[in-house]
C-alpha cells in the first residue's frame, strides 16, 4: 500500500502519540527547538536512570535488534555533537536512545557510540544532494539552508552512564521506494578524535523507522509538502519486518497535540551485543535509490570518504 502526497500547507492538525513494540523504550526526550530542547541535566538522568532500570527487568529487553543494511548512503567521518540539523527545515525531533547489552541484563553500555544519519525533508542526504528522491521535488539547493552539504543530518553521540544518547534533529522526509527512516550505527572500543569517532568497532547497524499515521500528519506541512509522490507504507518497506520496536520502530510523542509543526519526541531501546561485530550488510532489501543502481548523486570533493562499512 502506498500514499499519494499533493502539495498542501496545514498549519495546525491533530497530532498522534503512538507507541511501538517489543523492547522496552528509552525515556522520552523533549523536541521543538527553543524552550522544549532545554531538558535540565537532573530531568535527563533522571529519565534516563528510570529507563534502565525499567528494561534490566523486562524480559522483553533480552531481545537482541534486528540488524539490517546500512544502505547506500553511508559516510565516514561524521562529526560528534548532539544538533545534525545545521539549519535544514522540517519538524523538530528528538530522539533520545538508549543502549543496553541484551546479552547480559540489559545493563546500560556506557561509552557507546551512537551514529546516526537520515535524509531532509525532501528525501536528500548530504553527501548524495542530487541523487533523485523519486516524485516531484524541488532541488536541494532551494531549500534555502546554510547546511554543509557534506555533512548536514549526520552526526555521533557518546552513550552517558545509562547508555543514553540524544540528538536534535528534523523528522526525516523519504524518497522512493522507502519508506521513512533514520539509519544508525552502534560503535565501541573507539574514541573521540578531530571532532569524530575513530577506531574500535561496530556492534549494530539498524534502521528507526516511524508509524505511518505519524508520518502522513507530517508530510501534509511544508516543507515536505513540496515532495509529492507515491511513498512506502512500513508494511510495504523492503527492510522494515514487522517486529515493532525489536525492528526499530520508535516511540513518538507529540510536544503540542493540537499542532504537530511543533515537533515529536521519540526514543528506543538499543538492544546489542557489545562483543559482536557487524559490517554493515545486514538484511533487508538494500533501500537503494530511484535508479535502481548506486546513488546518482557525487559527494562534493570535501565530503568525508564513502564507504560500505565504518
Amino acid at each position: 500500500m502506498t500514499g499519494n502526497h499533493k502539495d498542501s500547507t496545514i498549519t495546525r492538525r491533530r497530532a498522534l502519540a503512538v507507541t511501538g513494540g517489543t523492547v522496552a523504550a528509552g525515556g522520552l526526550a523533549v523536541a521543538g527547538y527553543q524552550s522544549a530542547f532545554a531538558d535540565t541535566v537532573a530531568d535527563t538522568e533522571a529519565s534516563a536512570s528510570a529507563s534502565a532500570t525499567s528494561t534490566s527487568t523486562g524480559s522483553s529487553c533480552m531481545t537482541l535488534m534486528t540488524s539490517v543494511t546500512e544502505g547506500p548512503y553511508y559516510l565516514d567521518g561524521a562529526l560528534v555533537r548532539k544538533d545534525i540539523t545545521e539549519g535544514k527545515n522540517g519538524v523538530p525531533l528528538t530522539l533520545r536512545l538508549t543502549v543496553v547489552d541484551a546479552t547480559d541484563g540489559c545493563t546500560p553500555v556506557s561509552g557507546a557510540a551512537v551514529e546516526i544519519w537520515h535524509c531532509d525533508a525532501w528525501g536528500y542526504y548530504s553527501g548524495y544532494t542530487t541523487a533523485n528522491p523519486g516524485g516531484s521535488a524541488p532541488a536541494e539547493s532551494e531549500d534555502g539552508s546554510t547546511a554543509n552539504d557534506s555533512t548536514y543530518l549526520r552526526g555521533y553521540q557518546i552513550a552517558n552512564a545509562n547508555g543514553v544518547v540524544k540528538f536534535e534533529t528534523i523528522f526525516p522526509g523519504w524518497y522512493t521506494p522507502r519508506t521513512c527512516h533514520i539509519h544508525l550505527k552502534v560503535h565501541t572500543g573507539g574514541q573521540k578524535e578531530d571532532g569524530t569517532y575513530e577506531g574500535g568497532k561496530v556492534n549494530y547497524t539498524g534502521q528507526l523507522f516511524f508509524p505511518d499515521a505519524a508520518a502522513e500528519e507530517i508530510f501534509t506541512l511544508e516543507p515536505y509538502s513540496k515532495h509529492s509522490g507515491s511513498y512506502t507504507t512500513l508494511d510495504n518497506d523492503m527492510v522494515y519486518d514487522g517486529g515493532g520496536t525489536s525492528s526499530g520502530l520508535l516511540t513518538l510523542k507529540a510536544v503540542h497535540k493540537a499542532d504537530p509543526s511543533k515537533g515529536y519526541k521519540g526514543s528506543i531501546t538499543l538492544g546489542v551485543d557489545p562483543d559482536a561485530e557487524n559490517t554493515g550488510a545486514g538484511g533487508g532489501g538494500g533501500g537503494t535509490p530511484p535508479s535502481g543502481d548506486a546513488p546518482t548523486g557525487t559527494p562534493p570533493s570535501d565530503a568525508p570518504s564513502a564507504s560500505a562499512s565504518s
